[in-house]
C-alpha cells in the first residue's frame, strides 16, 4: 500500500467519512476495494477476465459472474457506505429479464457501424455534432441500427446497457446509465445531457431501449436481496450511479482544475482536460459531459498501449526491465506501431494494425520491447499535442505505467511535458470511491473529496537532450506510421 501524504489544498472543507465498496471493471480483471475516506485501500480484491486485452466481444454472463466473485472476496473486509462502479465501455443488448440476447462489445467493438455510415451524410453529421465525436467507430447507436434487421433480437431487445449499467441493473433491478456512459452511445446530446430524440425518430428506433440518464454522483438503486445472498454483502447498500473507468480516473485526478491534463495509464491510455463549455473543445477530441455537473471534459482514448506491451512481452518471454530501458533512444532502428485492435484517439482508424520495422539479426527481445515502449509514448504524446495544441500543461499520470521509475523518465522524454505522477496505480478505484463518496455526502465538496483520497505527486521532468533525440525520433515514427497507413490502403 503506498504511503499517503495529505494534499492541502481542499483542507478546509468538509471531508467524507466511513468506507466506499469501488469496483472497476476493466477488460483484463474485475477488481474491487475497500476504501477509506484518506484513500487507503483497506482490502481489495481482483478476479482475472477471459478473452485477452482488445476491448472487443465478450460474454455479458462470465462478467458478472467475474463480478459477483471479486465482490465475495471483499466482503467480510468491512462495512461499507455505499458501493460505486466503474467500468470500461462498451454495449450489452438485454431482454427485459436482463438478459443477455449477444455477446457484449467492449470499446474496439465496431458491430453495426457499416449500417450507421449508410444512413443520411447530414443525418451522420447531425448526430456526430450532437454527440461530441469527431468520427464515428461504433456504439450502441450502431449496435441498434443492426439489431433492428435481426430477428432474434429485435422484437425482444428492451435495453442496451453499458457494463457498468448491466452490472448495477443486476446488482439492483434498476436500468438506468450516467450521462457520461451516454456519451458513448452516439444517441446522447451531450450538452443537454439527454437523448437525441429528433435522430433516433429519423432512423427508425425506439428511444425506449436507451435507459434514463442521470449524474454519475448520484445514487440510482440499492442492493437487492438476491444481489445481497450472491456477494455477502448487506442488502440496501446504496449504489451510485459511477461512469465509464478512464472518465472517473481523469475526474479524480483532475478535480476541477483545467490548468493540467490528466493520463489514465492502463490498456489504453485514457487522456482528458476540464473545459468549461463546449466552445473550448480542441479540435479532434470527444466532448464529454463531467463528473462534475458544471463542466465538460475533453478526452479521448488511444488504441492499445499498455496492452500492447503486455501482448509483446507474453510473445517474447521474460526479459528483464532494466535490460529494456537501459537502451539507447531509437531501440538500434527498430520502430513499432501497436495499433493492434485499430488506431482510435486522435486518428479514429479502427482497421489500423501494428507493424514491426527496421528488424534486424542484431535486434533482440530487449530491443522489440524498447521500440514498443517508445511506440506507446509517441501515441500518447500524439493525442496530448492535440488535448494542449500550445503545448504548455503538465501531465498528472495514474496507471501501471506508474510502478516503474525508468518508464515514467521515458515517457516524460517522449512527451517533452513535466509529469505529476499519482503513486497509488489503482486510480479508478479511488476514482469510483470518490464518486461514492460523493453521492452519499451530498454536503462533501467533490473536489475535497478527490483531495483527500490521492497521495501527493511526484515530479519527474524531460531530460533536454534525451527529450530533443526523442522529438526528431517521434517525427519519424510519424512519418514511418503514415506511409505503413498509405500502403495498406493500396
Amino acid at each position: 500500500m503506498t504511503e499517503r501524504t495529505a494534499n492541502p489544498i481542499y483542507a478546509d472543507s468538509t471531508p467524507a467519512v466511513g468506507q466506499i465498496l469501488a469496483l472497476d471493471i476493466g477488460t483484463s480483471a474485475v477488481r474491487a476495494g475497500l476504501v477509506g475516506a484518506d484513500g487507503s485501500i483497506l482490502a481489495s480484491s481482483r478476479v482475472d477476465r477471459h478473452g485477452g486485452v482488445g476491448g472487443g466481444l465478450f460474454d455479458a454472463e462470465e462478467l458478472y459472474r467475474c463480478v459477483l466473485n471479486t465482490l465475495r472476496e471483499v466482503a467480510p473486509a468491512g462495512t461499507p457506505r455505499a458501493l460505486s462502479l466503474s467500468a470500461h465501455i462498451g454495449t450489452i443488448p438485454v431482454d427485459q429479464n436482463l438478459n443477455p440476447l449477444d455477446q457484449g462489445g467492449g470499446w474496439s467493438d465496431s458491430r453495426g457501424l457499416d449500417e450507421f455510415q449508410q444512413q443520411d451524410e447530414s443525418l451522420l453529421a447531425s448526430v456526430l455534432d450532437e454527440a461530441g465525436r469527431p468520427r464515428s467507430t461504433g456504439g450502441a447507436l450502431a449496435y441498434a441500427l443492426q439489431a433492428r434487421r435481426r430477428e432474434d433480437i429485435n422484437h425482444r431487445l428492451h435495453a442496451l446497457l453499458s457494463p457498468k449499467d448491466f452490472v448495477v441493473a443486476r446488482l439492483t433491478g434498476q436500468i438506468l446509465t450516467d450521462t457520461i456512459d451516454a456519451a458513448y452511445t452516439l444517441a446522447s446530446a451531450v450538452r443537454c445531457r439527454t437523448w437525441n430524440h429528433g435522430a433516433l425518430e429519423q432512423m427508425g428506433l425506439d428511444p425506449s431501449i436507451f435507459p434514463p440518464q442521470t449524474e454519475p454522483l448520484s445514487i440510482i438503486g440499492e442492493l437487492s436481496s438476491e444481489a445481497s445472498h450472491r456477494t455477502g454483502l448487506p442488502q440496501g447498500l446504496p449504489v451510485a450511479a459511477g461512469g465509464p473507468d478512464g472518465s472517473i480516473g481523469i475526474a479524480v485526478l483532475l478535480g476541477d482544475r483545467r490548468d493540467r491534463i490528466a493520463d489514465i495509464a492502463g490498456t489504453t491510455d485514457v487522456l482528458g482536460r476540464l473545459i468549461p463549455d463546449e466552445t473550448h473543445q480542441p479540435q479532434g477530441t470527444m466532448l464529454n459531459p463531467a463528473v462534475l455537473p458544471e463542466l465538460f471534459a475533453a478526452v479521448g482514448a488511444t488504441g492499445l498501449t499498455g496492452g500492447a506491451v503486455t501482448h509483446w512481452r507474453g510473445l517474447i518471454g521474460s526479459v528483464e526491465a532494466e535490460e529494456v530501458m537501459a537502451l539507447p533512444p531509437g531501440a538500434c532502428g527498430l520502430k513499432v506501431l501497436t495499433s493492434l485492435t485499430g488506431a482510435r484517439f486522435p486518428h479514429w482508424k479502427p482497421k489500423a494494425r501494428g507493424a514491426v520495422l527496421g528488424q534486424g539479426t542484431d535486434h533482440g527481445p530487449a530491443h522489440l520491447l524498447r521500440a514498443v515502449h517508445e511506440s506507446v509514448g509517441f501515441t500518447v504524446r500524439e493525442a496530448i499535442d492535440v488535448l494542449d495544441p500550445d503545448q504548455s500543461l503538465p501531465v498528472v499520470l495514474a496507471g501501471g505505467v506508474s510502478r516503474s521509475r525508468p518508464a515514467l523518465q521515458l515517457r516524460a522524454n517522449i512527451l517533452n511535458r513535466p509529469l505529476m505522477v499519482q503513486r497509488e496505480p489503482e486510480i479508478t478505484l479511488l476514482g469510483a470511491a470518490a464518486v461514492g463518496f460523493a453521492a452519499i455526502e451530498p454536503a462533501a465538496e467533490y473536489t475535497t473529496i478527490c483531495s483527500a483520497l490521492l497521495s501527493s505527486n511526484d515530479e519527474v521532468l524531460p531530460q533536454p537532450q534525451t527529450a530533443e533525440d526523442y522529438a526528431q525520433l517521434y517525427d519519424e515514427w510519424r512519418d514511418m506510421r503514415d506511409a505503413v497507413e498509405c500502403l495498406r490502403e493500396l
